[in-house]
C-alpha cells in the first residue's frame, strides 16, 4: 500500500511536469506569431507618445530617417543600435509605411564621410579595451531625417532617453510651412546669448527661428515674432522700451521674463535690482518683488574663501520638488526637481487678473523665508533664522487679455500669454553644468508659449532625476538594515519553511 501511494504521487508529478511543459511549448509556439510589447515604466520611456503617433499617421509624404551607426563601436554601445531600432520601428508601424528608415554603417567610404562632415554629423573617438591593450575607435552615432528638401541633424545619440521628442520635434520641423519666431531682447544689461546663456539658446535655435530684437531703435517688434524672451536685466528700462513690449502683448504676442528683484555681485554683495518692468507687468496682474527666498529644500553650493574650498547645503537656492509644481501645467506637471538660485517671489494682483487663468508654476514649501533689506547671503551665516515662514510664489503664467500698462489699449486684441520667472541665473551656462533640469524647464516654458504643448510631454521622458521622499531618521535605519538583512532573512525563513514541509510530508508517508 505504501509502495502504491508513492507511484502514483510519482506518477502524477511526472504527468503535472510533462502538461506544463507542453503548455510552455504551445506558448513559445504562439509567441512567435502574435507580438506584443507591455511597457510598464512609469512615463511609458519606451513606446511613443499620442502626439509622435498623430505626428507620422497624418504625414502627406515619405520622411526619411538615416541612422548612421558604425558596428565597430565599444561594447558598452552594443544595445543602442538596438534600442534606437526599435524606437524607429514604433514610427514605421504608425505611420502607414510613410517613414523609411535605413541604418548606413560608413566604415571607411570617403564620400558618407564626407558628407557626414558637411551635414556637421562629427566622427566620435572612443576608448575600447581590446588584447588587454586600450584603443582608440572611430566611429558615428547620428542622425538625419529628411522630407523633400528640408532636413534636420540630430549629431550624436547616447542613449534614447530624449530620443523620441527629437525625432518627433524634428518631423514637425521639416513637415511645417512656418517656424514659430522667438524674440531674445538685447539692451538693458541682459544675459549674453553667447557668453551667459549659450546652451539655453542653442536649444532654442534648435527648434526655432530666434531673432535678436535690438532694444535701442524705435522700431516695433517684428510683427512674425510669436514670444518675446527677456532675461537677466540689470539696467532700467526706458518708457520707450516698455510701450515697445507693451504694444507687442497688445497685439496678443506671449511674453516671458526671468528676472530677479535682486542682484548678486562680486565677492556675495546683493543690492536690489529695480529694471522697471514691474511698471508694465503690474498692470497684467503680477509684480516681481525685491527680495531674497530661502527654503529648507535646497540645492548645494561651493564656495571658496581663502584657500579653502567647499561645498555647503544654501538655503538661497531653493529646490522646487514635484509638490511645488503646478499639476494642471504641462510645462511642469512631470518636472521632479529644479534649482532657482538667488530668486525673488512674485506678488498677484487678484482684481487684475479676475478674468484670466492663473497658473502657479513653481512654489516654495509654506517654510520658506524672503529677505527684503539688509540681505544675509553668506553660506556661513543663519540664512533663515529671521522672518515670516510661507509658501511663495517663484514662477506664474496668466493666460488672458491684458489691460495696457500706456493705455495703448483698453485691453490685449486676443488672448496673450505672461510667464514670469523670479530669477534669470537658473539658466546660465555656468549653472546649468550640474543641474540640467533647469534646461528643461526653461524648454517647457518655451514651448508652452510657442508650440503644441503635447511636445512637452514627450520631452519629459528624459527626466532620470527622481529623488526620493524625506524621510524620517529611524525609517532610514530601517530601510538602510532591511537593504543589508533583508534578502538574507528572507532566504533563511524560505529554507526553514521548506525544511518543515519536507518532514511533515515524510512523515505522513510514513504513516
Amino acid at each position: 500500500m505504501k509502495f502504491n501511494k508513492k507511484f502514483l504521487k510519482t506518477t502524477d508529478l511526472s504527468l503535472i511536469v510533462i502538461i506544463v511543459i507542453g503548455i510552455l511549448i504551445v506558448i513559445n509556439f504562439l509567441s512567435y506569431q502574435i507580438s506584443y510589447r507591455w511597457d510598464l515604466t512609469q512615463n511609458k520611456d519606451y513606446s511613443i507618445s499620442q502626439t509622435s503617433k498623430k505626428t507620422v499617421n497624418n504625414l502627406t509624404d515619405v520622411v526619411n530617417i538615416k541612422a548612421y551607426f558604425s558596428t565597430n563601436l565599444p561594447v558598452q554601445f552594443v544595445n543602442l543600435r538596438q534600442e534606437v531600432g526599435d524606437v524607429l520601428d514604433e514610427y514605421i508601424n504608425y505611420s502607414g509605411n510613410k517613414v523609411k528608415v535605413e541604418f548606413i554603417d560608413p566604415k571607411k567610404d570617403e564620400v558618407i564621410i564626407r558628407e557626414l562632415y558637411s551635414l556637421g554629423i562629427p566622427q566620435l573617438q572612443f576608448n575600447a579595451l581590446e588584447n588587454d591593450k586600450y584603443q582608440i575607435i572611430n566611429g558615428y552615432l547620428g542622425m538625419v531625417i529628411k522630407y523633400g528638401d528640408k532636413q534636420e541633424i540630430i549629431p550624436m545619440i547616447q542613449d534614447t532617453n530624449n530620443l523620441e521628442y527629437q525625432i518627433t520635434s524634428a518631423i514637425k520641423k521639416v513637415t511645417s510651412e512656418k517656424l514659430a519666431v522667438i524674440g531674445i531682447w538685447q539692451g538693458n544689461d541682459s544675459l549674453n546669448t553667447e557668453k551667459e546663456i549659450n546652451s539655453a539658446y542653442k536649444k532654442l535655435v534648435e527648434l526655432y527661428e530666434v531673432q535678436l530684437i535690438n532694444s535701442e531703435n524705435d522700431q516695433q517688434i517684428p510683427v512674425e515674432v510669436s514670444t518675446l524672451i527677456i532675461i537677466g536685466p540689470k539696467e532700467k528700462f526706458s518708457d520707450n522700451q516698455l510701450k515697445k513690449i507693451d504694444s507687442f502683448v497688445m497685439r496678443g504676442g506671449s511674453l516671458m521674463i526671468l528676472s530677479g528683484g535682486v542682484k548678486i555681485g562680486q565677492n556675495l554683495t546683493a543690492e536690489k535690482n529695480d529694471v522697471g518692468l514691474n511698471k508694465l507687468i503690474e498692470s497684467y496682474g503680477v509684480k516681481i518683488n525685491n527680495d531674497l527666498v530661502s527654503d529648507i529644500h535646497s540645492g548645494f553650493a561651493s564656495f571658496t574663501q581663502g584657500f579653502l574650498s567647499f561645498t555647503t547645503n544654501y538655503p538661497l537656492w531653493p529646490k522646487i520638488i514635484k509638490s511645488g509644481f503646478d499639476q494642471n501645467n504641462a510645462a511642469v506637471a512631470k518636472l521632479e526637481s529644479i534649482i532657482l538660485p538667488w530668486t525673488s517671489s512674485l506678488t498677484i494682483f487678484p482684481e487684475k487678473v479676475k478674468d484670466s487663468k492663473i497658473f502657479y508654476l513653481a512654489k516654495t514649501t509654506d517654510q520658506a523665508v524672503a529677505q527684503s533689506e539688509n540681505f544675509v547671503v553668506n553660506p556661513q551665516s543663519e540664512l533663515r533664522a529671521n522672518g515670516k515662514k510661507a509658501q511663495y510664489n517663484l514662477a506664474v503664467e496668466i493666460v488672458g487679455k491684458f489691460n495696457s500698462a500706456f493705455g495703448q489699449n483698453n485691453s490685449s486684441s486676443s488672448p496673450s500669454r505672461l510667464i514670469v520667472v523670479g530669477n534669470s541665473e537658473f539658466i546660465s551656462d555656468s549653472f546649468l553644468r550640474n543641474n540640467i533640469d533647469n534646461l528643461l524647464f526653461f524648454q517647457n516654458l518655451t514651448d508652452s508659449l510657442s508650440l503644441d504643448e503635447n511636445l512637452i510631454n514627450i520631452r519629459s521622458k528624459g527626466i532620470v532625476n527622481r529623488p526620493i521622499k524625506e524621510l524620517s531618521d529611524n525609517i532610514k535605519i530601517v530601510v538602510r538594515y532591511a537593504n543589508v538583512f533583508g534578502l538574507t532573512i528572507i532566504v533563511m525563513l524560505f529554507g526553514l519553511i521548506r525544511y518543515f514541509l519536507r518532514r511533515r510530508n515524510r512523515f505522513i508517508d510514513e504513516l
